[in-house]
């Protein structure tokens, strides 16, 4: 009896053990399903702010800058389209102007358009292919019953690789963590996703160095397109006596 309960209980196991894992991957199947399906050609139109924060050094010596710029972005079948206003020009070409009297004199909004790449713009309006492509770089390693804002979701976390650092500059790693949280509705459709970095190291015998990212995300849908809502991204850095820390905050409203 005890032979023939313990074979029962193995196949029982093993069963439970199939079906687990089988759950566990289907929140990775059904965000690569929702992923696929969110890549939507429908146009779209919208406004993405950045306000930008960096400051280099420590104290009495630290020097700050910040800013903040507006721009239109328009995607669609012939691709995307950035449209600077007549306004925001204009102050740009006084923060020049300002720039050429004066070396020293701060240009936020210039500051804040160096922010404005191409593919961060496209990522917000189109956001299913660069959270794709970060999790076709990842290890998918659990999956657990969760919430977000209140309400149920699935929270999927995946860990990187030594490979999200340059070649050329891994000898010189000693510590690595990095790690991606995804958080999903019922249908797989992300909700949310937070994105984290921290290496440390040591180049040329003394010369000791740290790197921390932390990146948090916040997205919607908009008929077949995955959207990028809010972005906000930390660095910190420090290395030969020198420490820099940044704070960008994108923001995404769609218009009419």
């Amino acid at each position: 009896m005890q032979g023939r309960d313990g074979v029962q209980w193995l196949a029982v196991a093993g069963l439970f053990s199939m079906v687990c894992g089988t759950a566990r991957a289907d929140g990775l199947a059904d965000l690569n399903a929702a992923l696929a399906r969110l890549q939507g050609l429908s146009p779209v139109k919208a406004q993405v702010e950045s306000k930008s924060w960096r400051k280099e050094g420590e104290g009495k010596e630290a020097e700050e800058d910040s800013g903040q710029a507006t721009v239109a972005v328009e995607s669609g079948p012939a691709g995307l389209q950035v449209l600077y206003g007549k306004d925001l020009l204009a102050k740009v070409e006084a923060e020049q102007r300002a720039k050429v009297k004066d070396p020293k004199v701060k240009t936020p909004i210039g500051f804040a358009l160096g922010e404005m790449k191409a593919t961060e713009l496209r990522a917000m309006v189109s956001a299913a292919g660069a959270l794709s492509r970060e999790i076709d770089e990842a290890v998918f390693s659990s999956e657990k019953a969760d919430s977000y804002k209140g309400k149920p979701a699935r929270l999927l976390s995946f860990t990187l690789s030594l490979d999200k650092v340059p070649e050329k500059d891994r000898k010189y790693v000693k510590k690595f963590d990095g790690g991606i949280e995804v958080w999903i509705a019922a249908d797989g459709t992300p909700l949310a996703s937070q994105f984290h970095i921290d290496v440390s190291g040591r180049a040329f015998v003394v010369v000791s160095f740290t790197q921390k990212t932390d990146e948090t995300r916040q997205y919607g849908v908009q008929g077949d397109r995955l959207l990028l809502l809010r972005k906000e991204s930390r660095n910190t850095t420090s290395g030969a006596g020198e420490k820099v820390e940044s704070k960008i905050v994108k923001t995404l409203q769609l218009q009419s």
